[in-house]
């Protein structure tokens, strides 16, 4: 029978690949960070539904808030915020193959974070998984000829490498929340996390964005139509990761939504007519390796 959190994280990282096609189109209205903070602005109404039916259709009573559970997803909103900025500014210096590959380390930082952090399990046999799915991402995403440039620019390999820790630590601080948190159903406890989570970021977007960029603010407001398809998946996505989060380790969750990598090619080539060459090819097959193979150690 296959696990409720491995189910999960499959239907995030495909509601995620969803939300990230729908997005490539406001980045060209609104510019990177108007578009990122949509999935914020908008996705909030929809984590606030998610948690009123969470409440209302079993009848349960939302849990206590502690100094622990505020300071975990403080930490992990944050982390998240900075690591989606460092990795547009990699994007800006770097070719999108190489930035990717820095990124996708996240899974062994997020398995070492939280061995030392939450003392979550880390085995040799999972270590061994996240290492193959990360190779696979490697093979999927740089290109021939691109290999040394992986390693001789080491501007966007040590940025790279800081956005892969920012989206460790912002797992480890959301797992951390939600296991914090004392009663109620994991269901309930993944949800209110989230809407805790959503708002800290729409509050902190919102000021730095009527401070700096007021323009791109007003500009996701105008497309509010397309922006809530946005803010939707982004929230359906987000909501399966939490529920990840609280029935396993932020290892397991960041391992097989390395999934989404496929997903995304899937849509390169059915939405956009890109055909994946042998080379894509054998990183999806690499990354299914790994992701099987930690299934297996987990079951």
């Amino acid at each position: 029978m296959i696990a409720l959190w491995t189910l999960a994280v499959l239907l995030g990282a495909l509601a995620q690949t969803g939300r990230n096609a729908a997005q490539s189109g406001l980045t060209e209205v609104l510019g990177t960070i108007g578009a990122t903070q949509v999935r914020f602005v908008f996705g909030l109404p929809f984590a606030l539904l998610f948690l009123a039916l969470v409440v209302l259709w079993p009848g349960q009573a939302l849990p206590s808030l502690t100094a622990a559970v505020l300071g975990w997803t403080l930490l992990g909103a944050l982390a998240q915020i900075a690591a989606t900025a460092l990795i547009l500014q990699v994007m800006k210096t770097a070719a999108f193959g190489v930035a990717t590959s820095w990124l996708k380390v996240e899974p062994v930082m997020v398995a070492l974070i939280g061995a030392v952090l939450l003392g979550d399990a880390v085995s040799l046999p999972m270590m061994a998984a996240i290492g193959v799915s990360v190779l696979g991402v490697v093979i999927l995403t740089v290109k021939p000829g691109q290999g040394r440039a992986i390693f001789a620019d080491g501007g966007s390999a040590l940025l790279g490498l800081l956005a892969g820790l920012g989206f460790g630590i912002a797992a480890i601080g959301f797992r951390g929340a939600i296991v914090s948190l004392e009663g109620g159903s994991f269901v309930l406890r993944a949800t209110t996390i989230l809407v805790l989570a959503l708002s800290l970021q729409t509050t902190i977007l919102m000021i730095f964005m009527a401070l700096r960029d007021r323009a791109a603010l007003l500009g996701s407001l105008r497309v509010w139509r397309s922006s809530l398809g946005v803010g939707f998946l982004g929230a359906v996505a987000s909501q399966c990761w939490f529920i990840g989060f609280a029935l396993t380790t932020a290892a397991n969750v960041r391992t097989l939504a390395l999934i989404e990598v496929i997903m995304a090619q899937f849509v390169a080539r059915y939405w956009f007519g890109q055909r994946a060459t042998p080379r894509q090819l054998l990183g999806m097959a690499v990354i299914l390796l790994g992701v099987g193979f930690l299934l297996r150690v987990q079951a």
